[in-house]
């Protein structure tokens, strides 16, 4: 059995008058702030696929979903990890699980974790016992902590049987 690790991040500004989309679910941020980007500007998501890609080196997602292609402004990120997903199957590798960190300071994750686990494991093909998602704050520091953004680090271990 062959093994690959692979790492992603990703980080959007927040900004009034767009939805706040993390790991498939649509959150209320308490000043009404959104992610900003060319498709839902999901990090949580755009971090996994980064990590899958990365994992048998086929990139990044801004090599097969460009942000300048107008057919991917508004795309649902979990419709891009189920293609994403798609390249690692047709290369023979499966999804041993992903791992994740979310750095905001608002809102508050953790009653959406479990939906954002059963959405991105259900995309993948995988239980929910084999996502991990985090969520943390940055302590008032950097992009995060003054709330100009929000980040996500990834890692996902690949196998092939």
């Amino acid at each position: 059995m062959q093994l690959r690790i692979g790492n992603g991040y990703d980080m959007h500004p927040l900004v009034a008058g767009r939805p706040l989309i993390l790991g498939g679910q649509t959150l209320l941020h308490p000043d009404g702030l959104g992610l900003d980007g060319h498709s839902d500007a999901d990090v949580l998501v755009h971090a996994i696929m980064d990590a899958l890609l990365g994992a048998l080196s086929l990139g990044d997602i801004g090599k097969y979903f460009p942000p300048d292609d107008p057919q991917w402004q508004g795309a649902d990120s979990l419709v891009l990890l189920e293609q994403v997903v798609a390249l690692v199957r047709q290369r023979g590798w499966s999804v041993v699980n992903v791992d994740s960190v979310v750095i905001a300071e608002r809102p508050k994750l953790k009653a959406h974790i479990e939906a954002m686990r059963a959405a991105i494991a259900s995309r993948i093909g995988i239980t929910a016992e084999q996502v991990g998602v985090k969520a943390t704050t940055n302590e008032k520091l950097g992009p995060e902590g003054r709330e100009e953004g929000i980040s996500c680090h990834a890692v996902a271990l690949l196998q092939m049987p």
